[in-house]
């Protein structure tokens, strides 16, 4: 697809942002094409000093709490206008894991995840139609869900919150848009709006200001 195929999104927040897992840097970009993620895009939410969270001890060595990131609990916008046609609220927000001890734990749990399908995956979530597509947006804290299934509502309008809910190693919001958000999902491109004008994807470790 050219860029002029891409699904046009705002970006689904206000703050400071930094990117990871960007398709404009590698194509799939988290490294598979399962449940429709070979454009999906990762936005991790820093402070001033474009850090998530302090580095502590328990960074370096063990887990960590996920209300010790700064954006844990940020609100989370649509990025899209359209109906929702899915959503999932009571996934638990599990510790986060900035350590490579503690990722490694995490990887060897990550094929387990894949079985359980799409909840495990994009843990407590909402889903927009728009057109022919599914807008996803992931990763969103226990009990913050907004809206309702079936509920049309405007681009820029509060969703959720910022969560580690499912497949997440510290809080951040996942968006990827698709043809479904089951495990043979194809993914679509997207592209954003840019506050300073114009459209584009951003790119690994850019930051984001909105």
């Amino acid at each position: 697809m050219s860029a002029g195929d891409a699904v046009e999104l705002a970006l689904p927040f206000t703050g400071r942002w930094l990117v990871q897992n960007s398709p404009a840097s590698r194509t799939p970009s988290h490294g598979t094409e399962l449940f429709g993620t070979s454009h999906a895009i990762d936005f991790v939410p820093v402070g001033e000093d474009g850090r998530s969270a302090p580095r502590t001890l328990a960074s370096l060595f063990a887990t960590e709490r996920p209300e010790v990131f700064v954006g844990f609990g940020r609100t989370i916008l649509a990025p899209v206008a359209g109906e929702v046609v899915a959503l999932l609220d009571g996934e638990r927000d599990h510790v986060a894991r900035r350590s490579v001890f503690a990722l490694i734990g995490y990887a060897l749990t990550q094929s387990s995840r894949i079985r359980r399908g799409a909840a495990a995956i994009a843990g407590n979530h909402v889903v927009i139609r728009a057109g022919d597509a599914l807008v996803l947006v992931a990763h969103l804290r226990q009990g913050s869900v907004r809206v309702r299934t079936g509920q049309h509502i405007a681009q820029g309008e509060p969703v959720g919150e910022c969560g580690n809910s499912g497949n997440s190693t510290e809080p951040h919001v996942h968006v990827q848009v698709s043809t479904s958000v089951e495990r043979d999902a194809r993914g679509i491109p997207l592209v954003f709006t840019n506050p300073a004008g114009g459209r584009w994807v951003p790119r690994n470790g850019e930051m984001v200001t909105a």
